[in-house]
């Protein structure tokens, strides 16, 4: 028996059942392809509901046994039934033929909208396993800063173009390659239309592929109110919350055609760099003593011991430090500045918030007509916001009270207590009588 003896066997039995209910041979004739249709489309059901249900619990059973992510993001977002929904219209198109002549224009455009069922289902198959590769890739430390979501978009993309081209290639009945050499024309008006759309889908592009910014870099966009971690990424918006809680979004193309700053070395290196300093008035800076290099030595052993060096190198004809001296701090004994920058060295080395293999330093910088900056220059050991603000407030709070004892005060404006106490002392007033004297704590009354 071929199988169109089988199909019609089977349809013959059917007629039988349905003759006892009522309905005439005439109308059971003119029914007979609808009725085809309905077998073969509910044999394919059942055969794909069988199917998933046992792959569905074979899969559970796999998952209580041994984790895996992948697996598991199949299930959680049903992707599992997205593939089941391939296999009816594949069984539909091999059993249509058994129930219909060859050359049967009905069983042409059945086929037609079986084919095109196909591709749908298919387009929605890989789309699922597409987002259920990005999320396993996403749960990955190793990939859990990469921007993900915009590989998915555009393998998402390049998906529904394909599943677009296969469906009209289906319907005009012509090849899918004759239809992209006629997309020439249509893609130049495209163009235009949608040119902001096309900017935002290459700049995010760009960016992926370049790798130019990451989910949770902090970045900085000069001339724009954005400053703060990247909270998500596609290929048509950046979001970024900003350190007020606001949420901030930018076109990926702004950011390609313009500069912005992103923070990441910070968080890679552990570390982030403290350069700040004070202006030194310049008619405070002196030569050092004998009497003050002895009061300077009462302060610890580690500026003695580099007095001791420096008088030393003195001696020998030699004020600064040479390469092969890079233990010794920077600085000098020849004046209260270089005494002090001295200090600053020994103190930001010995901090044990600051980061020791990476650079130290304490400089002074071109003068200015408010004196001689002194900067310094070091990295902490943490890139929390908080820790960070901590530890620098303490380096600067903790040099500006020693600076006195260097006989060094740092620059500050002109206001009317200054203006006041100025009267003061031309009046010949008790200068320990004076309240608000700078860096004059305690005073008599």
């Amino acid at each position: 028996m071929d199988t169109n003896n089988l199909a019609r066997y089977v349809m013959n039995i059917i007629k039988d059942i349905l003759s006892h209910t009522g309905i005439s041979s005439t109308t059971l004739d003119k029914l007979e392809p609808l009725i085809y249709v309905i077998i073969i489309v509910a044999i394919s059901l059942i055969i794909t509901e069988i199917a998933y249900r046992i792959v569905h619990q074979t899969l559970k059973r796999i998952l209580k046994v041994k984790k895996n992510t992948f697996f598991t993001k199949i299930i959680e977002h049903n992707s599992l039934r997205r593939q089941a929904q391939i296999v009816p219209p594949l069984i539909m198109s091999s059993l249509l033929p058994l129930a219909f002549d060859k050359g049967s224009v009905l069983l042409h455009y059945i086929e037609i909208i079986v084919w095109i069922y196909f591709v749908v289902m298919l387009t929605r198959a890989l789309t699922s396993i597409i987002v259920v590769i990005g999320e396993t890739a996403f749960s990955n430390d190793k990939y859990h800063n990469r921007p993900i979501k915009g590989f998915v978009q555009v393998a998402q993309i390049i998906v529904y173009i394909i599943m677009a081209i296969m469906v009209i290639s289906i319907i005009t009945n012509k090849s899918p390659l004759y239809l992209i050499g006629g997309l020439g024309a249509f893609a130049a008006v495209l163009m235009l239309i949608t040119k902001d759309s096309i900017m935002g889908f290459v700049g995010g592009f760009l960016l992926l592929e370049n790798d130019m910014i990451r989910i949770g870099d902090w970045i900085e966009v000069p001339g724009n109110t954005i400053n703060g971690i990247v909270s998500d990424i596609s290929l048509t918006i950046v979001k970024v919350r900003n350190f007020d809680n606001t949420i901030a979004t930018i076109p990926p193309y702004t950011l390609i055609n313009s500069s912005f700053i992103n923070w990441r070395g910070i968080n890679e290196s552990k570390s982030r760099r403290i350069a700040r300093g004070y202006t030194i008035k310049l008619d405070n800076i002196r030569p050092c003593s004998d009497e003050f290099i002895d009061r300077i030595k009462k302060m610890d052993d580690k500026i003695t011991e580099y007095i001791e060096i420096k008088k030393t190198q003195r001696n020998d004809g030699k004020i600064c430090n040479t390469s092969n001296e890079s233990n010794i701090p920077n600085g000098t004994i020849e004046t209260n500045a270089g005494l002090f920058r001295a200090y600053a060295d020994m103190y930001l080395r010995h901090h044990p918030r600051i980061r020791k293999d990476m650079l130290i330093m304490v400089r002074t910088l071109e003068p200015s007509g408010n004196g001689l900056p002194i900067q310094f220059y070091c990295f902490t050991d943490t890139t929390v916001w908080e820790e960070y603000e901590s530890i620098q407030s303490e380096i600067m709070e903790h040099f500006a009270t020693i600076m006195p004892v260097f006989e060094l005060y740092p620059y500050q404006s002109t206001s009317a207590r200054d203006t006041i106490i100025s009267g003061m002392l031309e009046g010949n007033y008790p200068m320990d009588k004076i309240k608000g004297m700078p860096y004059k704590i305690e005073y008599d009354e």
